[in-house]
């Protein structure tokens, strides 16, 4: 005797929990459908760090920030040497072409080597006084500069010679010639360096 066939549309059990013949898969669960986080509890509101002190995060605090100023301070001093070595060869090359120095070239120095040095490093006071010392020194290098050129276009030898072999000699005429416009410009530098500096904040 046969067995009766089942109609393929008839409501049975799909999932009841026992194998049908020759289906190893009909014991298993029920595949859910749908939304899988729609029975998800609602998300928390307000601000979750409220408790937290500035500069933590779970884990623990940041590394300090005090180490990144003093990276910027360095590289701000760096900044102003810089701009004091080549405002103070322009300087030289300047006083030494038409043979006298001019008070706008000694602003132009300071200016240049605060702007610099504040643009990089900020308005630290280091940065600020780092920046009026190499100004000084740039336009007392660049008047040193200025007249061994012209000591050299004197004599008919080279400009090296003159400045690197012969230093202590263009040390002794510059405090010879020194005069008060010398000093001035001596100040001026430094004093606009300021300018310069306030200028790049």
């Amino acid at each position: 005797m046969s067995q009766p066939v089942q109609p393929p549309n008839s409501p049975q059990q799909p999932y009841g929990g026992q194998p049908a013949d020759g289906n190893p898969y009909a014991a298993q669960q029920p595949v859910q459908t749908g939304n899988p986080y729609g029975q998800q509890p609602p998300a928390p509101t307000g601000n979750p760090f409220a408790g937290q002190q500035p500069g933590q995060f779970a884990g623990g605090p940041f590394p300090p920030a005090p180490q990144a100023a003093g990276n910027k301070v360095g590289l701000g001093v760096l900044a102003a040497l810089g701009a004091a070595i080549v405002a103070a060869i322009l300087y030289g090359v300047l006083a030494g072409s038409i043979e006298r120095e001019v008070g706008y070239a000694a602003i132009g120095v300071g200016f240049l080597v605060g702007f610099a040095a504040s643009k990089i490093g900020g308005a630290n006071p280091a940065v600020l006084g780092a920046s009026a010392v190499f100004s000084l020194v740039a336009v007392f290098l660049g008047q040193l500069i200025g007249m061994s050129m012209i000591l050299a276009d004197g004599l008919g030898v080279g400009f090296s010679e003159v400045f690197f072999d012969h230093f202590s000699d263009v040390l002794d005429i510059w405090k010879e010639e020194a005069d008060f416009m010398t000093y001035l410009f001596l100040l001026l530098g430094p004093v606009a360096s300021f300018g310069g500096a306030k200028r790049a904040g």
